[in-house]
């Protein structure tokens, strides 16, 4: 009955039921979200930067395991000259080479730059390492050198 006080307090609850979030509403739910974001986010970056370290880390690691091995079969470790490629392909004038070293190509650093190779090293019988996020060395975090000294 259109006149009845409470068919029309029916319609009028269901309105405000359904008409959705107000502006304002939206705005502190935002804010909100953009809060934990802050707090959350730089968190998560620091956490791939720890990892992307302990990968460079391992990857040196394992290349010197496989340097190792060139070394007993060869013996002497591939020279500057040669590179970490020698572990993967046959130097010219090596008999003894009984590889690949390595399962597949040499990896790259986890930034995407090639590991930096010297024999003779000035560390010891050679030098293998990385200089970081930012490619310069020393530094701290990601920008720091990995080294297998």
């Amino acid at each position: 009955m259109p006149g009845h006080p409470r068919c029309c307090a029916g319609l009028v609850s269901r309105a405000r039921a359904s008409r959705g979030f107000t502006l304002l509403e939206l705005l502190v739910v935002m804010v909100i979200i953009g809060l934990l974001a802050g707090l959350v986010a730089p968190r998560y970056f620091d956490q791939v930067g720890k990892s992307n370290v302990k990968i460079a880390r391992a990857q040196i690691v394992s290349l010197g395991q496989a340097l190792d091995q060139y070394r007993l079969d060869v013996g002497a470790y591939p020279t500057s000259e040669e590179g970490l490629d020698a572990l993967v392909n046959k130097p010219q004038n090596e008999p003894h080479w009984s590889g690949p070293y390595l399962q597949k190509a040499v990896p790259v650093d986890p930034w995407d730059r090639p590991y930096q190779y010297r024999s003779p090293g000035e560390h010891g019988d050679y030098d293998l390492y990385t200089l970081g996020k930012d490619g310069r060395g020393g530094g701290t975090g990601e920008n720091v050198t990995i080294s297998s000294w």
